[in-house]
């Protein structure tokens, strides 16, 4: 027997570094939760439900990280070359790590979350802990050994099953079982009697290769596997080894785990089945099952890291490690685990009438079949309660199925969402389903359509809106010809006593104009638009004349022969906007228009446009000009088409 050595927790600290930090309790978590490790590996994990943390050794990375139950990492535990395997005290008080590197086991205060004592093993190098009546049982080279940590001088104790086993031993105990150790080396399964001073071997038999991980159930009697001949997780005598049962799964078993109140989760290698399955004690099919999502860049799932499963001391909770393709390790917190799926389903008519009764029919089904007389919530939300409106509940039948009929008093998407509370087995469940519910049509009209104003002009809309439920709202909006203004807010508001409702528009543009108005409980939302147009605002002047004078009853301006008038158009400016320019001659009684005549010319970004005419060359001349804007063929859409008065021109010698 070699003799152990206990270093002092000053010792303890260096070899920790000066990681050590207190770790306060956290809440608990609502949900699945999953958060990234900085981690570079996976050697063991155990739940501490004292303090609510999750310890996960990192043998690559030679540190402990203290999590909280959300996965936040809380603390980190430096130092510690090759820490593998974990364990708790039964009071949580102390964590023990198999520190491989060093051949050391170490304990840390899980109060502060500092290094409390060391103990050495000599040359034997530890991989796996169990706490099995206050000593800390380990694993080493194909053998089994101890530490109690109240024997003084000979707390450590080597050499307690030599030859029973080979390659690297897996441990299992439970809190609740005193006195029972498993241990398997993949080939070979042993049962121990630990009570003693030693380990007396029980049984020992033989099992398939490559197994992973070992638990014991909390009374004792069985010993489960996560390996064995098929895809189960198989269940042993701790008396005899004879098989009790095999826990189905579907892929290569990996992990498995016992919770306090006997449930199993087995955990299963693969990238397109479930990753870990969940039983109830003895159950045939799993209650609960987790497919983990892909956060690598394969197509395949995260899959599970060997023996990265455990369950919480009350069993709300099962913790899981799971790798991706890219060496990124996530901790998975499952909530619920033990509970079962239900499924509520809902069903309503897709189309019904307001104020006239409709039946909504369900069923709520689970793995295991809930009781007839199970209660169920109703809720209808409509425009009239868009918060939810509490209705009588229902309860199902002996095949879970349920109906209930209502009268809805509101018009539009109605939806009548039912809930499950959940109860001991079963989580919570809802389901839902709308109802397109029948609205009256109003009257809503609005004037002015088609009429033609003047550039500029402020036009008055009115729109009308007949008889509806509570909504007495109409909303008047403009939108100007061009893509260059918006569709624009007018006015919004409350119509009068008569049902109408103005908002008045600068009528710069030919415009769209709307009256809208978004409906109630009883009656549909209605919109309406006219189409009113504004001309453009253009005017003409001549220059270059030498009088203004009368030729019978009109105003000409006089010109001498030889000089050639300039007519300037001015305008609304447009981008690409051309004015259109007519001149005609009087001859024998009548006005025509000369060659190229009418004739487009551009206009300036000031609006303007200039045009020399010509000298007549002779007198006796009588000739007039006029501009226009000509919708389409101006070079834009946005206006209509709008004329100048003609200005009259005489050329005299």
């Amino acid at each position: 027997m070699r003799r152990r050595s206990i270093s002092t927790a000053t010792a303890l600290a260096v070899l920790f570094g000066s990681a050590a930090l207190a770790v306060g309790v956290a809440g608990p978590a609502a949900a699945d939760s999953a958060k990234i490790l900085p981690v570079k590996s996976v050697g063991d994990m155990v739940v501490d439900g004292v303090h609510k943390v999750v310890y996960i050794s990192d043998p690559v990375g030679g540190k402990i990280l203290v999590a909280d139950y959300s996965g936040t990492v809380r603390a980190t535990l430096g130092s510690e070359p090759g820490v593998t395997g974990l364990a708790l005290s039964a009071d949580s008080g102390t964590l023990y790590a198999a520190v491989k590197g060093e051949n050391r086991i170490v304990t840390v205060d899980t109060q502060t979350v500092t290094p409390a004592l060391s103990y050495s093993l000599g040359t034997a190098a530890p991989r796996d802990l169990e706490v099995v009546d206050g000593r800390i049982w380990f694993s080493y080279d194909s053998d089994l050994g101890f530490v109690d940590p109240a024997g003084g001088e000979s707390a450590v104790h080597l050499d307690q099953a030599p030859g029973d086993l080979s390659g690297q031993v897996h441990l299992g105990a439970d809190p609740s079982a005193p006195g029972v150790l498993a241990a398997g080396d993949g080939s070979t399964l042993a049962v121990y009697d630990v009570s003693a001073d030693g380990a007396k071997l029980r049984v020992k038999g033989g099992l398939d290769s490559g197994g992973k991980q070992v638990d014991i159930t909390p009374d004792g009697k069985q010993v489960l596997t996560s390996w064995g001949s098929g895809y189960g997780f198989p269940a042993y005598s701790t008396t005899d080894l004879s098989k009790v049962r095999d826990y189905p799964g579907n892929a290569y078993p990996n992990a498995v785990s016992v919770a306090p109140d006997g449930s199993v989760a087995g955990g299963s290698f693969s990238w397109y089945d479930p990753d870990v399955h969940v039983f109830r004690p003895g159950g045939s099919k799993p209650v609960r099952e987790y497919d983990f999502p892909n956060t690598g860049n394969s197509s395949g799932s995260d899959t599970l890291v060997d023996a990265a499963l455990a369950w919480a001391p009350d069993s709300s909770r099962l913790f899981a490690v799971s790798e991706n393709d890219g060496g990124v390790y996530t901790l998975r917190a499952l909530t619920d685990p033990t509970k079962e799926l239900p499924t509520l389903k809902v069903s309503a008519p897709a189309k019904a009438d307001r104020a006239k009764k409709l039946t909504v029919t369900g069923r709520l089904t689970s793995m295991t079949a809930l009781p007839a007389g199970t209660s169920l919530k109703v809720t209808r939300t409509d425009l009239d309660s868009p918060d939810g409106k509490a209705l009588a509940a229902v309860a199902t039948k002996a095949d879970g199925s349920f109906s209930f009929t209502d009268t809805p008093p509101a018009g539009g998407k109605v939806t009548y969402k039912v809930s499950f509370a959940g109860d001991a087995t079963h989580t919570a469940a809802s389901g839902s389903d709308a109802v397109e519910v029948s609205r009256a049509t109003p009257a809503l009209t609005l004037n002015n359509n088609g009429k033609l104003y003047a550039y500029g002009k402020d036009v008055k809309f009115t729109a009308h809106l007949g008889t509806t439920y509570k909504n007495r709202t109409v909303e008047i909006w403009a939108n100007p010809f061009g893509g260059d203004k918006p569709n624009k807010l007018v006015r919004s508001g409350r119509v009068d006593s008569h049902g109408n409702f103005s908002g008045t528009v600068d009528m710069t543009r030919d415009t769209d104009v709307t009256a809208v108005f978004k409906g109630d409980a009883r009656y549909k939302p209605r919109t309406v638009k006219v189409t009113a147009y504004a001309k453009v605002n253009v005017s003409t002047a001549v220059t270059k004349h030498y009088k203004k004078a009368k030729i019978g009853s009109r105003t000409y301006y006089w010109f001498h022969k030889n000089t050639s008038p300039v007519v300037t158009t001015s305008m609304t400016y447009y981008p690409g906007r051309e004015q259109r320019l007519e001149l005609e001659v009087y001859y024998a009684g009548q006005w025509y228009p000369v060659d190229g005549s009418p004739q487009y010319f551009a206009l300036g970004s000031n609006g303007k446009s200039a045009v020399s005419l010509g000298a007549a060359g002779e007198s006796g001349i009588k000739a007039r000009v006029r501009a226009a804007y000509i919708n389409g063929s101006s070079g834009d859409t946005v206006n209509s088409s709008t004329y100048t008065g003609w200005k009259y021109i005489y050329f005299s010698n």
